[in-house]
């Protein structure tokens, strides 16, 4: 088993609240895995660009790489701000879905959220309508909009869900303590109750200390997945829940490692994977022993086009748990090829740099 140990800084925007903060994160990688990238067809890997239909996450066009083994396609799609150590972990965990494949699921389906970017709050309550799904995550606390905003699309989505549906907010760690109590008791009010708050604050310090000062649950996501000690957030009393993504995090396998060790119910959520990455995060829901909240796994509907001719279609608010990972379109595949000969070369040396970490 291969270990790299590197400190880590959470992305931090000019102008957002609080200060930079630091994760020790430690990449495991399986001899498993590390035996079977030999097996995978880095060669015949591509590099794809998809437009999103709304700007999420700082993005208007999401970049990765497709690449071939003996099982399947595995997706390699770590964003660009991520250093090679972190990046390993995603590509272990396309390794581990082209070659290796996955547990053996306890379910067929598994419910999800409608993810609602920032948006006006009549589009907000659009998408929450047209999804069928029965929970929404709400993104706030973005740079470019006023806590008026995220109060206004908050009760859109109240609103389109109605009283029984469950709402969330995800901050992305962008609030100190004192600055997350007020948004939270805003947003809470909006929201007619919160079922949680994403990382609010980016600390597990932090996050404790606002634990104990509101009564809104916390769910740790960075906290978690970016930490060398995925227990520390439960044995801090700083998280209700733990937001697991198994793409950055190596694969299933290692995924359901981290929520054992975390001892919290989990939600697992998406990386803004395409149709081929995000079947790896269906099959760690498939996999869980225990699933008692909807997965953020409503993020398809950001892409303009995908890589599957036929990705996971969304049933009154459930995605179907795959058995195996999907091959993509050929058509669809030369149609978002990345046109940029330059970026290619970048994703190119990026898998060889981090392909050599395995």
């Amino acid at each position: 088993m291969t270990r790299m140990r590197v400190m880590l800084s959470h992305p931090w925007r000019p102008g957002q609240l609080g200060a930079p903060f630091r994760y020790e994160m430690r990449v495991t990688i399986s001899e498993e895995v590390r035996r079977a990238a030999a097996r995978v067809d880095f060669g015949a890997a591509r590099v794809y660009a998809i437009p999103l239909r709304t700007r999420f996450r700082g993005i208007q066009v999401r970049e990765g790489m497709v690449l071939p083994g003996p099982l399947g396609w595995g997706e390699f799609c770590p964003f660009p701000e991520y250093d090679d150590a972190e990046a390993a972990g995603w590509l272990a965990t396309a390794v581990e879905q082209a070659a290796l494949g996955w547990p053996e699921p306890v379910r067929e389906r598994v419910a999800v959220n409608v993810t609602v970017p920032v948006v006006s709050p009549e589009r907000a309550g659009e998408l929450v309508a047209a999804s069928g799904c029965a929970t929404a995550k709400v993104k706030v606390a973005d740079p470019g909009c006023s806590p008026a905003e995220d109060v206004a699309r908050v009760a859109a989505v109240r609103a389109a869900l109605g009283p029984e549906g469950a709402v969330r907010v995800d901050a992305n760690g962008a609030w100190d303590v004192p600055t997350a109590v007020r948004r939270l008791t805003e947003l809470d009010r909006a929201a007619g109750g919160l079922q949680y708050a994403e990382q609010p604050c980016p600390g597990v310090e932090e996050l404790a200390e606002l634990r104990r000062l509101v009564r809104v649950p916390i769910a740790a996501d960075e906290s978690i997945r970016r930490a060398e000690d995925p227990t520390r957030v439960a044995l801090a009393g700083a998280a209700d829940y733990a937001v697991i993504k198994c793409t950055p995090l190596g694969g299933v396998r290692r995924a359901l490692g981290v929520v054992r060790a975390a001892g919290l119910p989990c939600v697992v959520s998406s990386a803004l994977e395409t149709g081929v990455g995000m079947a790896a995060q269906l099959a760690l829901a498939g996999a869980l022993p225990g699933l008692e909240l909807a997965c953020g796994l409503g993020t398809q509907s950001l892409f303009d086009g995908d890589l599957v001719a036929e990705p996971p279609k969304l049933v009154d608010g459930f995605l179907p748990v795959p058995r195996h990972s999907p091959t993509p379109d050929p058509e669809l595949l030369d149609r978002f090829t990345h046109p940029d000969p330059e970026r290619v070369r970048w994703w190119r040396d990026r898998l060889d740099r981090v392909r050599a970490l395995l």
